[in-house]
């Protein structure tokens, strides 16, 4: 049950891999954008920055069959997983800090999947990410820019809508990604390549208050914890009714979810 699962104050693994199919296809739109001559630099590795539980550092390896490949993440639970479920020795896993990241060995590539977003200033970040390329490597970067859509701002509204009020005025949630424009003109000077792009997808979810699990592991994430369990799991069936109000479940049994991502592909000068 939801309530069982949101017991936990850390990273729940297994209710972020229930919704991996909807979470694959922007990976997957990402990664195809990248150029499979940066997978065979000799010494070089491609880096899946926030790698979560490894899925998409192994459809990386697949991709890449001559490049290693290093998932970095700040998560003990995540990165548990991540090892206990990828056999190919090609892919190593190791805890790391996103705003302090340091290559061990030279990137080709450096991928990221919805992770940046959790960090207030991840724009001033970028440019010394690409500093870290080679000429001709790659920084791919993924971001949910959902933020106006109710199921951001009915976090808020739960928020203020019981004895938890106080707990949770202080909760900013996942930091606001910015205009496309924005991420264009700080990556330009360093690019001799560079592509930006939005992309709204239709997330079609079934199951028992879909939105509200989808985001209990991401942008909810930063509320429940701030929760004791007895709040934690009021909070959530408060939440839960507003979103099956916003996101009504069709007949057909599917919730539509329409979510915003932006995207953002450099190629280093």
């Amino acid at each position: 049950m939801i309530v069982q699962q949101l017991a936990s104050t850390v990273w729940d693994a297994n209710l972020y891999l229930k919704f991996a199919d909807a979470r694959m296809r922007p990976a997957l739109d990402l990664m195809g954008r990248l150029d499979p001559a940066n997978g065979r630099r000799p010494g070089h590795a491609i880096y899946d920055l926030g790698c979560g539980a490894g899925n998409i550092s192994r459809v990386l390896a697949e991709r890449f069959t001559e490049s290693r490949v290093i998932g970095i993440d700040s998560s003990d639970e995540m990165l548990a997983k991540a090892r206990m479920q990828t056999p190919d020795k090609r892919v190593t896993f190791a805890k790391g800090d996103l705003a302090a990241f340091k290559p061990e060995a030279p990137p080709s590539v450096l991928y990221s999947n919805a992770a940046y977003q959790w960090l207030p200033d991840h724009i001033d970040l970028f440019p010394g990410l690409m500093r870290r390329l080679p000429s001709g490597g790659q920084l791919a970067i993924q971001m949910p820019r959902n933020h106006d859509a109710p199921s951001h701002a009915l976090m808020h509204k739960a928020a203020e809508a019981g004895p938890w009020r106080d707990k949770l005025a202080g909760i900013g949630g996942i930091a606001r990604v910015h205009e496309p424009a924005r991420y264009y003109d700080t990556l330009k000077p360093l690019s001799s390549e560079l592509e930006v792009w939005e992309t709204i997808y239709q997330q079609a979810l079934t199951g028992k208050d879909p939105v509200a699990q989808y985001t209990a592991s991401t942008g909810l994430r930063p509320f429940l914890e701030a929760l004791d369990p007895s709040e934690r799991t009021a909070f959530y069936e408060t939440y839960a009714r507003m979103t099956a109000e916003a996101y009504p479940t069709r007949a057909d049994g599917i919730t539509l979810f329409p979510f915003r991502r932006l995207f953002i592909v450099a190629r280093r000068a």
